[in-house]
């Protein structure tokens, strides 16, 4: 089993930078060293001057690089996966959006055969089912013509076609949204609650059914509402009152400005917030014409100004953001520090997931998979299971 030693680099983690040597064997990290340790090893890469973390943890992305998971095709999972992981994205979980049993079941099929991931692809750790059963008011950028309310008869014959999926993204309000939730529990999937009106008495009644976890706060929900004179908070407040939920943001300093960073971030904190790209297809491009969700059944959107946009242009239709930029937006726009913005796509993602034992973590027995980056989040390698899987140091240091 070979062993690489990464020699000098500054370890972000546990709320410090620390320089140090990092030994790995295999596909997992052996050791963390005192820096000049002297240790041996196959292969060695000098990390002087650059910053090292866990791998960068997306848990809702539903692709980049020209492709869309809802293709439902094994390149668009091999190009998605490859373009983040370019950017430090080690592992994924790919995203479905509201659509036809027969789409989602095609998409779930291409998921099996490309589980085992791409050699130059972030890890494929398992499906984020978003929709069909959301609020149509709150929509956002789904197609309200496959929106509908939860069928158990469906939702099983899906959950049992796909032994995989990690997150289900549901609106709480919904008739038999609360049994569904139950039902995703038991099965190990996390109910999470996102595209939906619900109040913050529906959202607390959720939370006991399994709903945990909040979809991309503040797009596509509730806030504070009027009802006879009555104010009645929504989910955008029930994600700040409630511990038991943590959340997750889009920070691509599109989606959300600097002062509503700045507020998730200091009142939820990095121990329940986590930093998503919700990148569409356009990821890794910055103007033109792209589709969201399938070529088949997609909706046009136009990319400009950072974001996707609906063509009329009065609401966005996803990001085109990609990990690396969620963690330089937290510092720079949020105030984050770099430890505390790199928490939010490591250790606090692999936690909300239930797989924080492997994942998330620079430190013996872990997996040996590693961002490498400038101090201006610029990624300059990647190792993935041990091994380098993409290096552009040149360009971190210019």
């Amino acid at each position: 089993m070979s062993t690489t030693l990464l020699r000098g680099g500054r370890l972000v983690q546990d709320g410090c930078i620390t320089r140090c040597d990092i030994l790995l064997r295999g596909k997992a990290v052996d050791a963390v060293l005192p820096p000049d340790s002297g240790a041996a090893a196959d292969f060695v890469y000098d990390l002087a001057g650059l910053y090292v973390s866990a791998g960068f943890i997306d848990i809702h992305v539903h692709g980049g690089g020209g492709h869309d998971f809802m293709d439902g095709t094994p390149e668009a999972y091999h190009g998605a996966s490859a373009l983040h992981l370019r950017h430090g994205t080690t592992a994924m979980v790919p995203t479905t959006l509201a659509a036809s049993k027969e789409e989602l079941l095609r998409s779930f099929s291409v998921f099996e055969r490309c589980r085992d991931g791409f050699a130059d692809g972030a890890k494929l750790l398992g499906l984020h089912i978003e929709g069909p059963y959301i609020t149509k008011s709150q929509c956002g950028a789904q197609d309200p013509r496959f929106i509908r309310e939860p069928d158990p008869a469906e939702y099983n014959e899906l959950l049992d076609a796909c032994p995989h999926i990690l997150r289900w993204t549901i609106a709480p309000e919904l008739p038999g949204a609360r049994e569904m939730g139950l039902a995703l529990l038991a099965r190990g999937v996390l109910p999470s609650i996102g595209h939906s009106e619900a109040d913050s008495e529906a959202v607390r009644a959720a939370i006991p059914c399994g709903y945990r976890h909040v979809t991309h706060l503040y797009s596509a929900m509730s806030t504070i509402v009027r009802k006879a004179g009555f104010r009645h908070a929504g989910i955008v407040e029930s994600a700040y009152l409630y511990d038991e939920l943590s959340s997750e943001i889009i920070a691509d300093g599109c989606h959300l400005p600097a002062p509503l960073l700045q507020l998730a971030y200091r009142h939820i904190g990095p121990q329940r917030l986590v930093l998503v790209t919700d990148a569409m297809r356009g990821a890794g491009q910055t103007q033109g014409e792209s589709i969201l969700g399938s070529l088949e059944n997609g909706q046009r959107v136009i990319l400009e100004d950072g974001v996707a946009k609906m063509p009329d242009r009065t609401a966005f239709a996803g990001s085109i953001c990609t990990a690396d930029r969620l963690v330089r937006t937290m510092v720079t726009l949020a105030g984050a520090s770099l430890p505390d913005a790199v928490r939010m796509i490591t250790e606090t993602p692999a936690r909300v997931l239930g797989l924080s034992d492997f994942y998330g973590r620079v430190e013996a027995g872990r997996a040996a998979d590693l961002a490498v980056f400038d101090h201006t989040v610029r990624i300059a390698m990647v190792f993935k299971d041990g091994a380098v899987c993409f290096e552009n140091r040149e360009e971190a240091f210019q």
